[in-house]
């Protein structure tokens, strides 16, 4: 199967204003796609709709109708933009919920499920922390967590609001490297970024979202030299490719707007 999503209409509505419309789009199988896009833009809203959680949706995600009666478990992993912290669970023990799906309603975790969990918190840097309570880990620390419990799941595609929130640069970055290195296994992984530079540098695909509307879509190269990217932020960015292999991008403001910070949406 080529595709992992195919959206033929796509529409999420709140209190009679259109929030996002959009129709005739496919996520290849095995990418990362960024949405990125200012505040309002629709971005949150057209990921929940992916997810099955709001507005009307025509189309397929794995082959499986999109909208109705929602999708099977295990099928996709999600993480909220703003995920609970009052967790009484240990961070071990809040990562097990992630394996709910595999283990069904009667089985127990298996020696597979630890190693799965003990894992996930190697790869998010939680292993120190696996006995402490949710509830007293920092903000990054608990986005992280929450990050891992999606990773146990081992869902074919992913879907995270903003998942950079809270992390330091290391760990954004690790983040996002741990996200691609799944794209190479043939996952599917779709997130939220208001980090552009953060964005441009991981993501296969880009989709700029604005007033609800996408408008533009296709590698960072492409999408970030589009001239719609400053008029969507309505702020004078400008993209610097970098001079040699694996150098990335730069995102600044453009100097002579007399700003000189960086460009976040």
């Amino acid at each position: 199967m080529a595709n992992a999503w195919e959206i033929e209409q796509l529409t999420v509505s709140a209190q009679g204003r259109t929030l996002v419309s959009l129709g005739g789009l496919t996520v290849p199988r095995g990418q990362l796609l960024v949405l990125i896009g200012p505040n309002g833009a629709g971005k949150s809203s057209l990921l929940r709709a992916m997810a099955g959680f709001a507005g009307q949706c025509r189309g397929r995600l794995l082959g499986r109708a999109m909208g109705g009666k929602g999708y099977p478990y295990g099928l996709l992993s999600w993480v909220a933009q703003h995920e609970t912290g009052d967790s009484p669970l240990s961070v071990a023990d809040y990562l097990m919920l992630g394996r709910r799906p595999a283990l069904g309603l009667l089985r127990l975790p298996d020696a597979a499920d630890h190693r799965r969990v003990a894992e996930a918190m190697q790869v998010m840097e939680l292993t120190p922390l696996a006995a402490q309570r949710v509830s007293r880990l920092s903000g990054g620390e608990r986005q992280r967590a929450a990050i891992a419990r999606a990773l146990v799941q081992d869902a074919p595609c992913m879907l995270l609001d903003e998942p950079s929130n809270h992390l330091d640069i290391r760990h954004q970055n690790l983040l996002m490297q741990h996200l691609k290195q799944l794209t190479g296994q043939g996952r599917t992984v779709v997130c939220v970024l208001h980090d552009l530079q953060l964005a441009a540098n991981h993501a296969d695909q880009l989709w700029l979202l604005a007033d609800g509307v996408l408008r533009c879509r296709g590698t960072p190269p492409e999408v970030l030299t589009h001239p719609v990217l400053a008029e969507a932020y309505r702020w004078p960015i400008q993209a610097v490719a970098g001079a040699g292999a694996g150098q990335g991008w730069s995102i600044v403001s453009n100097p002579q707007a007399g700003s000189g910070m960086a460009a976040r949406g």
